[in-house]
């Protein structure tokens, strides 16, 4: 660390080494405010004293995808292991009840035959079934069309032809349904969500003159997100002038972005914005609101298509008080190579200090005054090369 600090700039702030420190070992004299959204963009929030809870049964198919993967795995693995059970059960009562599964019944009837003049054969109901071993494994067969050949189902019996058919009936529906659930949790929306990052911190510092709350979301990917949008919302608790304590009221506010709209083309990072103006519920936060127990939190939604699939997708981040970084602004992460664009995403969350008021949005919009006693950071320049024009002709 000592060598990073001689070599790293004090004025850039690595948020990588920021996620390193834990919060409990930051904040432990005051409990920190409990998070709506994480991070990861999970909801945090439990429900309890779910009393209806047959209404999950209504909708088999979303409670099976909805299940965690080892939840999944154990009832898919049921479902054809009891199917297999049942059927067996139900072909062994078959033989069972034919008589196919008794030799002295079986040797009885071809001697009757063989004394009234016939050929002596006993035809089963299901060919080469002598106990409930034999009648699990034609069960398989059946289900699962393997088909080995030493089992068969005869003419003898209508009853064994007609659960026949049923076992291919139920051997095809819970295929389709465990294929399709297995099928929807592997390309699930927000697998490809794991791709669209957001900056560990959120910025506010002047823009144009006014202060803005800012943020960078990035792409992972090479293939797009086809009609991105992002909208932003500050959840906190409010109370109305009944009385009415509302705990997490979530305000929807305006936001700005590099190509104007909510639309943007997510083809690099891009650094959104939103100006605190008079309308903004940002309008009365100063850096003295910026710690780790004021009830302020920012949510941070994108959506859109996923041009290789089709499905929408959504990703979603949220910004605690304190991880607001109070006169920082987000480090240029794009340049020029080789005639290409190229993005050095190790530089995705880093900041650097600008002048900044430390004053709201309200005090500096009543007071003009306040900006010109504010250093202005230095621009870029160019410079020129003066080049000596050589005369193209000469008079002597």
């Amino acid at each position: 660390m000592l060598s990073r600090k001689g070599i790293i700039p004090e004025e850039y702030v690595l948020t990588r080494l920021a996620e390193d420190v834990p919060d409990h070992a930051r904040y432990r004299a005051r409990e920190r405010r409990a998070r709506f959204v994480g991070k990861n963009g999970a909801c945090n929030v439990a429900h309890k004293n779910i009393r209806e809870q047959g209404r999950f049964l209504q909708d088999v198919f979303t409670t099976l995808v909805d299940l965690k993967w080892p939840h999944t795995l154990l009832i898919f693995t049921m479902s054809f292991l009891c199917s297999w059970l049942l059927f067996g059960m139900v072909w062994w009562l078959i033989a069972f009840a034919h008589g196919d599964l008794d030799h002295s019944t079986r040797l009885q009837r071809d001697l009757a035959e063989g004394a009234a003049g016939s050929a002596a054969t006993f035809v089963p109901c299901v060919t080469s079934i002598h106990s409930f071993t034999s009648a699990f494994l034609f069960s398989i067969e059946v289900q699962v069309t393997i088909g080995f050949g030493g089992r068969m189902v005869t003419e003898e019996c209508p009853a064994a032809i007609l659960v026949l058919i049923v076992q291919n009936i139920v051997g095809l529906v819970i295929n389709a349904i465990m294929l399709g659930c297995i099928f929807m949790k592997t390309s699930q929306a927000h697998r490809r969500a794991e791709t669209l990052i957001f900056s560990k911190h959120a910025v506010i510092a002047l823009r144009e003159g006014r202060l803005c709350f800012m943020l960078r979301v990035g792409d992972l990917r090479k293939s797009m997100i086809i009609s991105a949008t992002i909208r932003m919302q500050v959840v906190k608790k409010t109370a109305s002038l009944e009385g009415e304590v509302v705990p997490l009221n979530q305000i929807d506010i305006q936001m700005e972005n590099p190509v104007g709209g909510n639309s943007i083309f997510l083809v690099s990072p891009l650094i959104i914005y939103h100006v605190i103006d008079k309308n903004s519920p940002l309008y009365d936060i100063s850096p003295m609101n910026l710690h780790h127990h004021e009830d302020l939190e920012i949510i941070v939604i994108l959506e859109g298509v996923v041009e290789t699939t089709g499905i929408t997708t959504q990703a979603r981040t949220s910004y605690l008080a304190d991880e607001i970084l109070w006169g920082q602004r987000f480090v240029p992460i794009v340049a020029e190579e080789d005639g290409r664009y190229s993005v050095d995403y190790s530089k995705f969350g880093n900041t650097v200090k600008v002048p900044t008021p430390s004053c709201t949005a309200r005090q500096l919009e009543e007071d003009k005054s306040i900006m010109d006693t504010m250093p202005l950071s230095p621009k870029g320049t160019i410079r020129k090369r003066s080049v000596k024009l050589k005369p193209k002709f000469t008079i002597s």
